[in-house]
C-alpha cells in the first residue's frame, strides 16, 4: 500500500549525491528510512534518461525528496534544519554525526559534508530567550552567541546570572 503523501515536503537539489546524503542522513536519525530510489526515465533539462535519481526518504517520521540533477544553487542558510534536543547528550550525538566531513559554525549551526545548514538547538533556549525577565534573556541569548556547540549548562548557568 502507498504511504500517503503528506501536503508539503522539503526537496533537497544535490549536483550528484542525493542517494548518498539520503543514506547518511537515514544512518543519523530515528524512524528514519530511504523510501524509494527512482531515475528519471525521460530526459530533462539536467540530462538524458536515467541521469536524473530522485530519492524518497523519510527523517524522524518526516517526508522529504532528495534528488540529484546536476549543479544548479548550492545550499545555503536560506533553507535550513533545526534539530530540537532535549538533553546535551542528544545535542552532542547530532552535532557529531552531522559534522563529519562538515563544517561548523556559529550558535548551533553547522555545515554537513553535503553543504546543507543544520542548527542544533536545545528546546531549552527558545523558553530562556522569551522569558518575561529580559535580563535572564538577554544572558542566554549572548551566551549562546558566543558558543559554536550550544551547551545547556553554560546557557543555564548564564540564565540564572
Amino acid at each position: 500500500m502507498p504511504k500517503p503523501l503528506q501536503k508539503i515536503t522539503p526537496s533537497l537539489w544535490y549536483a550528484k549525491e542525493a542517494e548518498e546524503a539520503a543514506r547518511f542522513y537515514v544512518s543519523i536519525f530515528p524512524d528514519s528510512r530511504i523510501d524509494r530510489v527512482t531515475a528519471m526515465p525521460a530526459e530533462s533539462p539536467s540530462g538524458p534518461p536515467g541521469s536524473v535519481t530522485v530519492v524518497e526518504l523519510t527523517l524522524f517520521g518526516q517526508s522529504f525528496m532528495a534528488m540529484s540533477a546536476g549543479p544548479l544553487d548550492p545550499f545555503n542558510h536560506a533553507i535550513s534544519f533545526t534539530i530540537n534536543c532535549e538533553t546535551q547528550a542528544e545535542i552532542d550525538r547530532y552535532w557529531s554525526a552531522l559534522l563529519e566531513g562538515g563544517k561548523p559554525e556559529q550558535c548551533g549551526w553547522l555545515r554537513d559534508r553535503y553543504g546543507v545548514a543544520w542548527q542544533i538547538v536545545p528546546t531549552a533556549l527558545a523558553d530562556m530567550m522569551a522569558d518575561p525577565d529580559r535580563n535572564k534573556a538577554r544572558r542566554a541569548t549572548e551566551a549562546m552567541l558566543k558558543m559554536v556547540k550550544l551547551d545547556i549548562a553554560a546557557l543555564k548557568a548564564a540564565f540564572t546570572g
